[in-house]
């Protein structure tokens, strides 16, 4: 699991470094996109996760 979460940190950092060298205007259109897709992944939660009741 913790192969899981260094890779999924890699990647967000990796994605983090590309947007970072985008003109400020792509860069914020690429963090809003960011944020929408870690927002629907939070609010997925945990992968195998019962649903509250």
């Amino acid at each position: 699991m913790d192969d899981t979460r260094d890779a999924e940190a890699a990647d967000l950092l990796s994605q983090l470094e590309i947007i970072e060298a985008q003109p400020l205007a792509t860069r914020a259109e690429a963090y809003d996109a960011l944020h929408d897709t870690l927002a629907r992944r939070l609010e997925a939660g945990p992968a195998g996760a019962a649903a509250p009741r």
